[in-house]
């Protein structure tokens, strides 16, 4: 298209085109159009991750009286473009054109992360960090990986996550773990993609919750 237009622009200097010319021209344009895009004007499409509601532990009190301040979620560069990513061998990382993130998976697994926290009753109270009051501990996490796999056996998707507690008090780090998540993709479409997605993640989130329980249960033995 821009190739016509450039010569379009540069004849409108020299004597005027003729009829001949600029019907080849227009049927170039439109045979360019219909084999790049199948006669279709693509836009992009948006997609987020989606996190069922955590379940509420029966426990009424918290299993440390502390209060917890959640960072967001680091992400390494390739996974701030926006883009979907997909994966076709271990060297090589590719981006979906049209199928694009709605929301910074990064926000939207720190969410998870907070949800998944104050359901679980391991803190009096937990919140998103803002720099502000004083908090006894904050936690630090980060996506290591979040995309599709395609292979000769199939499409999958991978999830990894990793996160640190930091006692705010003494500066000493008193946990760290880190989970991820393998799983098929049943229907080859970038919505069973994102859905696969997502319930990696979220069983990533709780195993990782699962750990931080179990550090706490041991410091709370200790205090006894």
């Amino acid at each position: 298209m821009e190739p016509c237009a450039d010569q379009a622009a540069k004849r409108s200097e020299g004597p005027q085109m003729t009829g001949r010319r600029l019907f080849t021209c227009g049927a170039w344009v439109f045979a360019l159009l219909m084999a790049g895009c199948g006669g279709k004007i693509l836009y992009p499409r948006y997609y987020t991750l989606e996190f069922p509601a955590a379940p509420r532990s029966t426990a009424t009190d918290p299993r440390l009286p502390a209060t917890l301040a959640v960072r967001p979620f680091a992400t390494p560069a390739y996974l701030r473009q926006g883009r979907i990513v997909y994966r076709q061998s271990a060297a090589e990382i590719g981006f979906y054109e049209y199928h694009r993130w709605a929301a910074e998976p990064a926000a939207t697994v720190t969410s998870g992360m907070i949800e998944a926290l104050r359901s679980s009753h391991l803190f009096s109270f937990v919140k998103p960090y803002d720099g502000q009051g004083q908090q006894d501990y904050l936690m630090s996490g980060r996506i290591e990986q979040l995309e599709e796999i395609d292979s000769a056996e199939g499409v999958r998707v991978a999830a990894r996550l990793s996160a640190e507690l930091l006692d705010l008090r003494t500066g000493a780090t008193v946990w760290a773990g880190e989970a991820g998540e393998t799983s098929e993709v049943g229907t080859r479409n970038v919505n069973s993609v994102v859905l696969e997605m997502s319930h990696a993640v979220q069983k990533s989130i709780d195993q990782l919750v699962a750990s931080l329980n179990q550090q706490i249960s041991v410091k709370s033995e200790v205090m006894r």
